[in-house]
């Protein structure tokens, strides 16, 4: 098999057979109400990309004091998980798979945003500032989180993955990379805890096995992914064992026998990409680097990903390329040239245009 056809060959995944290796990767998209119902233009956006082998639905709060940014999804009122139905509903009825992503914030987080004092592992604020209604502001410093607050965290990662099932969604992905709550347990520059939630690599891996441990007994293992970004910069993230660290944490996550591990920025040349993947027991998500602020490639990340199969990786997450590309099987297909993503701001700014205005193949305007 060519790595061009191993990119179309089918993919047995939770008890179902995918038409292909390519998953839409969450991201942020800023489209929900005020209070994180997510709105009718969410459930547009979600079914015009049904094509995905696979869809993890963006970045959702499990509680309200874990909110990163404005009009960010939740997963904790009955109201959520009716507007989530409606989009669940609506991709399935359109032959869509989802999971969703449980993010919570950490530090990354602002009163403006949530109403809340956002918490982190230790009171060490985000130093670049964050976005806010009123602009852009400086961070606060987050409350140091005690054993009540990391109790209550763990239980409201558990409701909001009950919340998921209930509202439609196969299964969740819990979010330890990118430089939120997670990670900043796992990270030393983040984590300056004494107690047994810091310190050593054992230590600061703890919290993380903990929600995975109690959202896995709530809903099935086989309904959690997990992600991971090891090396990872974003959100001021500083590891100084990722080497050390992360074949520690898989192990111990590769017996809990996940429905999968989500690798961001996975390179296939990285002996530390190979030494996971020898890891992991189960379906293993990779996620290629393709920059961020630069254009994409102008085969929408193909290439990458046929590396990343090659390299032992089973499913191949995408991000920006299905934002621009409601139909981007068809297009890598067939061979038709992809849309390119307009204006970053557009991402954020809320409304169809740069969201459920991208052209399909039968839409595109001819040249002038």
């Amino acid at each position: 098999m060519t790595k061009t056809a191993a990119l179309f060959s089918t993919y047995r995944f939770a008890g179902r057979d995918l038409d292909h290796r390519l998953v839409m990767a969450p991201m942020t998209r800023n489209r929900a109400a005020a209070d994180g119902t997510p709105s009718a233009l969410m459930s547009e956006y979600y079914t015009q990309r049904a094509g995905a082998g696979l869809i993890i639905a963006e970045a959702t709060t499990p509680n309200r004091v874990g909110q990163t940014y404005a009009d960010i999804p939740g997963l904790y009122t009955d109201a959520h998980v009716t507007g989530w139905r409606a989009v669940t509903d609506s991709v399935r009825a359109a032959g869509g798979r989802m999971f969703v992503q449980l993010q919570h914030g950490g530090r990354v987080g602002h009163p403006d945003n949530s109403g809340l004092h956002p918490i982190a592992p230790s009171a060490i604020p985000l130093p670049e500032g964050i976005h806010t209604p009123a602009g852009h502001q400086d961070s606060v410093v987050p409350k140091a989180m005690d054993t009540d607050d990391i109790e209550a965290t763990i239980a409201d990662f558990v409701t909001a993955a009950r919340n998921a099932v209930a509202a439609g969604f196969e299964g969740v992905e819990i979010h330890s990379a990118n430089g939120y709550l997670l990670h900043q347990f796992l990270a030393a520059n983040t984590n300056h805890r004494t107690d047994e939630y810091g310190g050593s690599i054992a230590g600061r891996i703890r919290f993380t096995l903990a929600v995975v441990d109690a959202v896995a007994a709530a809903i099935g293992p086989d309904r959690v992914g997990i992600r991971l970004s090891p090396g990872v910069t974003a959100n001021s993230i500083a590891e100084t064992d990722t080497e050390a660290l992360y074949p520690v944490l898989v192990a111990a996550l590769a017996e809990r026998r996940l429905a999968y591990l989500h690798l961001v920025f996975a390179d296939p040349e990285s002996p530390l990409f190979h030494q996971l993947r020898a890891l992991w027991p189960t379906t293993l998500i990779a996620n290629p680097n393709l920059g961020w602020g630069v254009p994409l490639p102008a085969d929408g990340g193909r290439a990458a990903a046929e590396s990343l199969l090659t390299a032992g990786a089973d499913l191949i997450s995408l991000g920006r390329s299905f934002l621009a590309n409601p139909d981007l099987i068809t297009r890598l297909q067939t061979g038709a040239p992809l849309n390119p993503v307009r204006d970053a701001h557009l991402m954020y700014t809320g409304g169809p245009e740069g969201y459920t205005d991208y052209p399909v193949l039968d839409r595109i305007p001819s040249a002038a």
